[in-house]
């Protein structure tokens, strides 16, 4: 793939993932609801066929988890040139089919209240919004909606993030593109661990039947959209989010929001182990991407992880509108997401209706 002239410019996955620390500021601006300009293509996508799938559930050991390392993204962004324009707002929120509960927190619902820009009214506590990278210890459904994910890139094992949302399938994930297809190579042993742990899957590993991305990321590698999904198969007769649940996604929605970040980071001083959150006032990328933008300090692995906005913390439910996605060389405690626009929900109606 071609460089791009901005060549100080790194994609954040799995190894070199550049987030953290640099504040937003205490007010978010107005909306701006502009995002990268929809060209209407179609994604496509890569299927896996049963004993691919087989294979993919006896491949993937405690011990091959642990050791996997993050998919260290070397190339730059080469395609930072969408025009951005004007798209209504969607919003898909959980149906009562994906809801499950636990306990005593709903799964499947985002009756949640909004985040007041610089505010902390929180079940969690008074550190939990803004939050620049810390292990998630409120519980909630995101703890169930969100995992990582497995593959072999290249002969080695790698690992990013995903998230369960609500779908027709109720069996789609949601993540980074190039958790799915990178250097022009779809991934292999493709793998989904909700609520991983160390090694331990408590609810099951999910082999992917089907892995799509956006026309952009396919064909040339857009930081713009790099948006992934896949399709997962049924375990043990059951579908993905009748198991973990799932969270709302919203389409063109804007930007300057209050935003909730999870993923599971393993690159320094992470260890893949444990779901870490980030929290601020996001912006738009004022430099070279159509990107939201965010105060955070999370490692390599966390790629493909869920951005929310209405993200309620005592339920740990909300509307999944971005991935981490990416960071600048020179820009340090920053992490980058995609604006979920009209090509980002042609890709998870395709997902859907697999």
């Amino acid at each position: 793939m071609r460089r791009h002239r901005f060549a100080t410019a790194v994609l954040l996955t799995a190894g070199t993932l550049f987030a953290g620390g640099l504040a937003t500021t205490g007010t978010a601006q107005a909306a701006d609801n502009t995002g990268p300009a929809p060209t209407g293509s179609s994604p496509t996508g890569h299927t896996f066929t049963a004993a691919q799938r087989h294979d993919t559930a006896a491949f993937w050991t405690a011990d091959r988890m642990r050791s996997a390392t993050p998919l260290d993204l070397k190339t730059t962004p080469d395609a930072l040139r969408q025009v951005p324009r004007a798209a209504t707002p969607t919003t898909i929120a959980p149906t009562t089919a994906d809801s499950v509960t636990a306990g005593s927190v709903t799964a499947g619902s985002v009756t949640a209240r909004s985040v007041t820009a610089g505010s902390a009214t929180s079940a969690v506590g008074p550190a939990a919004f803004p939050q620049a990278g810390g292990a998630w210890t409120g519980g909630g459904a995101v703890v169930k909606t969100s995992g990582r994910v497995f593959f072999t890139f290249q002969g080695r094992t790698a690992s990013c993030s995903g998230n369960a949302v609500t779908s027709q399938n109720a069996s789609t994930v949601i993540t980074a593109g190039h958790c799915v297809k990178y250097q022009g190579a779809w991934h292999t042993n493709w793998v989904f661990v909700p609520a991983y742990d160390n090694g331990n899957a408590p609810f099951g590993q999910w082999t992917a039947t089907k892995t799509l991305t956006t026309p952009q990321w396919e064909a040339s590698e857009d930081i713009n959209y790099d948006v992934g999904a896949a399709v997962v198969a049924p375990l043990n007769g059951q579908t993905l989010t009748s198991v973990t649940g799932a969270q709302g996604i919203q389409f063109n929605g804007g930007y300057n929001k209050a935003m909730y970040a999870f993923g599971f980071p393993a690159a320094s001083p992470y260890d893949g182990s444990k779901l870490i959150y980030c929290a601020g006032n996001s912006s738009k990328d004022f430099l070279f991407s159509q990107d939201h933008s965010l105060g955070c300090n999370m490692t390599g692995g966390s790629s493909g992880g869920p951005w929310f906005t209405s993200f309620n913390e005592a339920t740990g439910t909300g509307l999944q509108s971005s991935v981490n996605s990416f960071g600048y060389t020179f820009l340090p405690n920053r992490m980058f997401g995609p604006y979920f626009g009209t090509d980002a929900q042609n890709l998870y109606n395709k997902a859907q209706a697999s």
